[in-house]
């Protein structure tokens, strides 16, 4: 489950909370003024290369729900590192089954049953970055991808479908969201 890391594409939910490494949490919490229609650029020049590469784009893939793994190991950020409101951690805490899955995660389908519903944490979004991690939305799109990179790692391995899937998709000429 990312925070608020779905973008109405895929009906799994994703968490930023149990993604994010100790290590990339920033220290400082302040909100910045979020600047109206911004869109990430789709490609960038690189180095001393003429070609144009394309640069990330953040979507959730169906038949992942590697976010949906709530209780993670010691590596990543804990709802308490996370949350300022305490009844955003216990939410989170409560979703958390005996299996460290999350209750809403149907794991035979691979899908939310809340999805339409799930809490603003679940969802993947520019907003939910800048307010939880302080991450303005120009970077929204490389913090996200980079997010679900290292839970799906961690959750099903380097050399998993759903990591070939995820960079696919992530590399994939970007829809309107």
């Amino acid at each position: 489950m990312f925070l608020s890391l779905a973008l109405s594409t895929a009906p799994m939910s994703t968490t930023i909370v149990s993604a994010t490494r100790r290590s990339e949490v920033p220290q400082s919490k302040t909100k910045k003024p979020k600047p109206e229609n911004m869109r990430p650029t789709t490609t960038s020049t690189s180095g001393f290369s003429s070609r144009t590469a394309k640069e990330l784009t953040w979507k959730c893939v169906e038949d992942c729900g590697a976010c949906c793994k709530l209780a993670k190991d010691f590596a990543f950020v804990t709802p308490d590192e996370i949350f300022e409101d305490p009844d955003d951690v216990e939410l989170y805490r409560s979703m958390i089954g005996d299996d460290g899955w999350c209750i809403n995660y149907n794991k035979a389908t691979r899908k939310c049953s809340i999805y339409a519903d799930r809490p603003y944490f679940c969802r993947v979004e520019p907003e939910v970055f800048q307010t939880l991690y302080g991450i303005e939305e120009k970077k929204f799109n490389k913090e996200a991808c980079g997010c679900c990179i290292d839970t799906i790692k961690t959750i099903y391995g380097p050399d998993s479908k759903e990591l070939d899937n995820f960079n696919r998709a992530i590399r994939s000429t970007p829809s309107s969201t």
